[in-house]
């Protein structure tokens, strides 16, 4: 870790967690976060939605709320960055404090409630942004909404044209009711909504969806996604459980779970999704990413596109190099020229074939091998 960061973090670390990132926040702002200038590996290099990403290694949403440093977090390194959650209105969240620290199982607690300045602040920064690298929106809906697909449908239409995917967010376990959006009918009524909505606009939808799902849950959440013929699913976002394994004193706070804590629950939802989903669609892999390994196992799951946030609290600018680092020798070693090759392999292995996988990922725009021969 560069010694920068070192004396960064002694000083973050000693603030209130929500304090130390809007201290982040403001640094990003100003310039003080040196950028990654280094070339990725051309083994990293993936093709999604029809766009070439340097890596697969994305920023998850909570990060940047509203739009305020998604450059600055590309040059950091990141193949792609997701801003948001963004509602229609402003709104405070939930009361402080709602962010908590669990250092000694490198993890993180949030009860933010979509805290946020509202649609309009983040489109007159998207507006203005140079548009570059592969930026991500993420949408919801807020608390007090009577129609809170209207919300979701409001957003996407606003957001749209600033945006080189959406992500309706439909799993804080923060908002009260919101997850019951994940239900068949609900989340088949909302999806159409936004879809026709932004049919003018067309840019790749994906849904967020929580590591609690059962399996019940996710054969109605993947029908819905396979019938609207939907870009991707996020597996996934923070979780209300606690496993037995949590040591902090802060480990009974109420909210959602994120941080290597996370990984076992999220890399087994993520299998499960990708066993049904069977190629139709990307898989992007959240939760639990802390090394290059991390992210090789949910690439190895299923996943196409893998994303982090809670680890950066811990470690800083320095996290997303070391992981691509080390997600190009996890490649190396096991004779993958590309992630592509790599995607869904654990599955692949099992049932002794990947033909007919890489058929479908060709369908959706991920082509095997494709980046391969780039220097």
């Amino acid at each position: 870790m560069a010694v920068w960061y070192q004396l960064a973090d002694l000083f973050l670390s000693r603030l209130d967690a929500e304090t130390a990132h809007g201290l982040a926040i403001r640094s990003l702002k100003a310039g003080l976060v040196p950028a990654d200038r280094r070339d990725d590996a051309a083994s990293l290099g993936i093709r999604v939605w029809g766009r070439d990403l340097p890596n697969p290694i994305g920023l998850a949403a909570g990060f940047d709320k509203n739009a305020e440093v998604p450059n600055a977090m590309l040059e950091m390194g990141f193949g792609l960055v997701e801003i948001g959650s963004v509602t229609p209105r402003p709104q405070d969240g939930n009361p402080r404090p709602r962010l908590f620290r669990l250092a000694e199982d490198r993890g993180v607690i949030n009860r933010m409630g979509f805290p946020g300045q509202g649609l309009d602040a983040a489109r007159s920064r998207l507006a203005v942004r140079p548009r570059r690298g592969f930026a991500g929106v993420n949408i919801g809906a807020n608390k007090d909404s009577t129609d809170r697909a209207a919300d979701y449908v409001t957003c996407a239409v606003a957001l749209a044209p600033y945006a080189d995917y959406l992500v309706c967010n439909v799993s804080s376990p923060n908002t009260p009711g919101l997850r019951n959006l994940q239900g068949r009918q609900q989340l088949a009524d909302l999806l159409k909504r936004v879809q026709d909505a932004i049919a003018a606009k067309p840019v790749p939808l994906v849904v967020k969806i929580a590591p609690d799902a059962t399996d019940d849950d996710l054969d109605d959440i993947v029908t819905v996604c396979r019938d609207l013929q939907m870009d991707g699913i996020i597996v996934g976002n923070t979780t209300l459980s606690r496993p037995a394994s949590l040591r902090s004193p802060r480990k009974s706070e109420t909210g959602g779970l994120s941080g290597a804590p996370l990984t076992h629950l999220s890399n087994e939802v993520l299998r499960k999704t990708a066993r049904r989903v069977e190629g139709q669609f990307p898989l992007i892999g959240c939760g639990g990413v802390t090394s290059g390994s991390d992210a090789y196992a949910k690439i190895r799951a299923g996943a196409s596109l893998v994303q982090l946030y809670s680890a950066l609290v811990y470690e800083g600018p320095p996290l997303v190099r070391r992981i691509k680092d080390e997600l190009a020798s996890a490649l190396a070693r096991d004779g993958f020229k590309s992630v592509a090759d790599a995607i869904g392999r654990d599955d692949a292995q099992r049932v002794g074939g990947t033909n007919d996988r890489e058929q479908r990922l060709d369908r959706k725009g991920i082509r095997p091998g494709e980046l391969q021969e780039d220097g």
